[in-house]
């Protein structure tokens, strides 16, 4: 009895240690799906206006696919193209409140929180890409994203090219004497206007879907935009030239919500800002592409293009220029000349 009896304990304690270690390894698995695959997912919806197709989409695409491959597939980044959530300044509203993540977006923002550094809305000011960008990385780019976490409540990552606009017309523009009189579509933006009406044009407020009937009616004989919008309108059928007056370079902006990106994690914050460095850099390439594109398909169609005396355009419209300077900071004057200057081409 005695030898049964000890090997009887001696089973019970082996069988106890042996449910031990299953407890301690089912117990620092646990730990370990929580602290890595079995944390709870993050989602990101990432707002943009734009269609799919375009530059926005394509660095869209690669912010996903960094984003899920740094965090092992436990941040999902979701894309809403064409407005899906609203428009631009209906998804800043919801980013404000945090009830969404991220958006490539316009300029709109920077009206709002710093329209004293707000120098990118007017025309035929900065002279090329290089300029904005320079502009909105450096130290004024730096107070605009102070303001606009301050006052609209977003993290401003910084631009993303978008390629120059242009004019199209059914008159041939060579200088500021051919823009007098001209029935021109522009969108409501009082700087623009301004500038235009400075040039003699005559601004005319058309929704941008009935941007080819009004042309084709004739009630506007001209409008502008980047090479995008007369290809995907189809404007060779109602308009014969393509000006190219680089007269505006609009960036996107990439910017999350404040709210929603305070809450994360050092680790997670850095993801999502190296991704966008990547996405942001890869959508400018893949814009210049693409404008390309636009110029080579909007000539198989038969459209011209001129390249006006723009130094001549850019005399004319000073005094609105100047004008618009006015409501900005001293300062910004200064900066846009010393960009520039670095940037001649």
């Amino acid at each position: 009895m005695g030898w049964c009896s000890g090997n009887a304990s001696q089973k019970k304690e082996e069988k106890m240690k042996r449910l031990t270690l299953f407890t301690g390894i089912g117990l620092l698995a646990v730990l370990f799906m929580c602290g890595n695959g079995m944390a709870a997912k993050i989602n990101i919806d990432v707002n943009c206006t734009m269609k799919p197709g375009g530059a926005e989409e394509a660095a869209i695409k690669k912010f996903k696919e960094i984003v899920a491959k740094e965090s092992n597939g436990r941040m999902n980044v979701r894309p809403f193209l064409s407005g899906q959530l609203g428009k631009e300044n209906a998804v800043l509203e919801l980013m404000k409140i945090g009830q969404t993540q991220m958006a490539l977006t316009g300029g709109n923002y920077r009206a709002m929180s710093a329209p004293q550094y707000n120098v990118a809305v007017i025309p035929f000011y900065l002279s090329n890409w290089d300029v904005v960008k320079g502009y909105l990385e450096g130290p004024f780019g730096k107070k605009i994203a102070a303001l606009a976490a301050e006052k609209v409540g977003l993290i401003d990552f910084g631009p993303q090219k978008r390629a120059p606009r242009e004019m199209t017309s059914n008159r041939v523009i060579n200088g500021p004497e051919d823009i007098k009189g001209l029935k021109m579509r522009l969108p409501m933006v009082a700087t623009w206007v301004a500038v235009w009406k400075e040039l003699g044009a005559l601004p005319t407020v058309i929704p941008a879907p009935e941007i080819y009937l009004a042309m084709k009616t004739g009630q506007v004989e001209s409008h502008e935009n980047t090479l995008v919008s007369p290809y995907s309108r189809k404007l060779w059928e109602v308009q014969k030239y393509i000006i190219m007056t680089d007269h505006i370079f609009w960036p996107w902006e990439w910017v999350a919500s404040k709210v929603w990106f305070d809450k994360l994690s050092a680790g997670d914050q850095k993801i999502i800002r190296d991704a966008v460095e990547v996405a942001r850099a890869y959508g400018s390439v893949v814009e210049d592409e693409k404008d390309v594109f636009y110029a080579e398909e909007l000539k198989k169609k038969g459209m011209k293009f001129i390249t006006p005396d723009n130094a001549a355009i850019r005399a004319k419209a000073m005094p609105a220029i100047e004008k618009a300077l006015k409501s900005l900071d001293p300062e910004v004057a200064v900066e846009v000349e010393r960009l520039t200057k670095k940037y001649a081409k």
